[in-house]
């Protein structure tokens, strides 16, 4: 099998410089849209509470400025039907977010209908406030004659006012390049009767909800959302039910078919096609987003699984971390703290308190009265000092939390190995020692060396972990066809 790829970057440079003509079967992605919010990734903590701390993986506002001014230039300078759809938006809409967010989403999708294959697929997921916008794009990329389906995805959760109907519903806009070429497997879903009407019993099967029978799966899909309770979630505000990945991948792949997704974020879309033995491709801006991921498949399938797949984008060397430091000091941080297993905090200006991330672990045996233990991080890529371990120090004094660890660029000093080694040790309640205050390097931790603090099976409780993978129960047998 093909190695699959988790891609860090933008995914409109991904998609032009890594991913060649016609080799994706499928295409799923939930570009985000809404207008003046920022989209953030929330942690639960593991002792029970929720975290205040908001990590800010990316502004969302689309607001129009000479980037989005220059793209959509380009775009109509290209001419054909997509620079006639766009020269009809700006008419109606003028300059502002909406047009922002379509010049965004212009390019990437002509990308996107360039690596398709023939009889491949695309899912674009929006919400109803984009959804018609998004249609007509789609239509100028990818013809009106390859339309399939506008898919209604229905929940129960949110969208809750006083002043309208309740909004309750997704929408999927199902293209395919070549509609006599698409790859479609019918699926198949219970619809349920309240009388058997005289009919052969064979054809009929009984359980705890009634008599049903098979019909072909309409394009209406009620399925519940990620809720709070849900062991599937992440603390990813946009994540997705992997039931509804499963619908998808289903329907418009086979095994071993290549399955991309160019806004992957917390990796429903890669670990459900793992799951379902389809190759995978995932690209998100984000350091945040390939930490979760990495996570999440550990979790779901095991240690092995970090051999079957690669991480492109990423610094791998000294050069490429000063590099990455140098353009983007948060995404810097997050990738820092990303190799030891740590969590970012907030990213306000003065709300850290000296604390760029943090480590939460346990080491007394597993019970009510487990009290939750913590690492605290500081990160510097530029100049470093005793100073910085010593006002870390303090840090870890006034959170009461067992370990510090400060992260650098450069190699430690005389003078701050010696302020660390002031701090003592951390004795853990099985007898190991470890040191209170610790320094590693960026080239340490890409050479392996990780934090020295009680290690035993799922001692590091920082993320929610996904559930394990089920190798044979079939966790969703509607979506098959019944044995005739």
């Amino acid at each position: 099998m093909t190695e699959n790829v988790l891609y860090y970057g933008d995914n409109l440079d991904i998609l032009r410089r890594y991913i060649k003509d016609e080799t994706v079967d499928l295409i799923y992605l939930d570009p985000p849209f809404k207008s003046n919010q920022d989209y953030n990734v929330l942690f639960a903590e593991q002792n029970g509470s929720r975290s205040a701390a908001q990590i800010k993986a990316f502004e969302d506002t689309w607001q129009w400025d000479k980037t989005s001014a220059k793209t959509y230039q380009e775009i109509v300078e290209g001419g054909g039907k997509v620079a006639e759809a766009m020269l009809a938006f700006r008419t109606y809409l003028g300059e502002n977010d909406m047009m922002a967010y379509l010049a965004m989403m212009a390019p990437r999708l002509i990308e996107l209908r360039r690596v398709l294959k023939c009889s491949g697929s695309i899912y674009l997921h929006c919400d109803p406030t984009a959804s018609h916008y998004l249609k007509i794009l789609m239509d100028a990329v990818f013809g009106p004659a390859n339309f399939q389906n506008e898919v209604i995805w229905c929940y129960k959760t949110g969208g809750a006012t006083k002043r309208r109907f309740g909004r309750k519903h997704d929408i999927l806009l199902f293209y395919g390049k070549d509609a006599a070429q698409t790859v479609f497997n019918v699926q198949k879903e219970k619809s349920y009767m309240m009388h058997r009407y005289g009919f052969k019993k064979s054809k009929f099967q009984e359980d705890e909800q009634g008599q049903y029978s098979w019909v072909i799966m309409k394009d209406w899909w009620e399925i519940p959302s990620v809720g709070s309770a849900d062991k599937q979630r992440l603390g990813y505000p946009t994540q997705k039910p992997e039931r509804l990945l499963e619908r998808v991948i289903t329907a418009s792949s086979n095994e071993g078919d290549i399955v991309l997704d160019p806004f992957c974020g917390c990796g429903t879309t890669i670990a459900v096609a793992q799951r379902l033995k389809r190759r995978w491709m995932g690209i998100d801006i984000t350091c945040l987003a390939t930490a979760l991921i990495k996570h999440r498949l550990k979790d779901t399938f095991g240690e092995k699984i970090r051999k079957t797949y690669k991480v492109i984008g990423e610094p791998v060397s000294l050069p490429d971390a000063e590099t990455l430091a140098k353009e983007d000091p948060y995404q810097f941080q997050w990738w820092a703290l990303g190799l030891v297993d740590a969590r970012p905090v907030e990213q306000k200006k003065g709300a850290d308190k000296g604390i760029d991330g943090r480590l939460y672990f346990h080491d007394e045996a597993e019970n009510k009265k487990t009290k939750t233990k913590q690492i605290i991080f500081s990160v510097k890529a530029g100049q470093t000092s005793p100073g910085h371990v010593r006002d870390l120090r303090g840090v870890i004094e006034r959170e009461k939390a067992e370990i510090g660890v400060f992260i650098c660029m450069q190699k430690a000093t005389k003078p701050m190995r010696a302020e660390a080694a002031s701090a003592g040790f951390y004795k853990s309640p099985w007898g190991t020692k470890h040191a209170t205050m610790q320094i590693l390097t960026v080239e340490e931790l890409l050479s392996g060396k990780t934090v020295d603090y009680p290690h035993s099976e799922g001692v590091n409780v920082t993320f929610n972990k996904a559930p394990k993978a089920k190798a044979k129960k079939e966790a969703h047998p509607e979506l098959k066809y019944p044995e005739e």
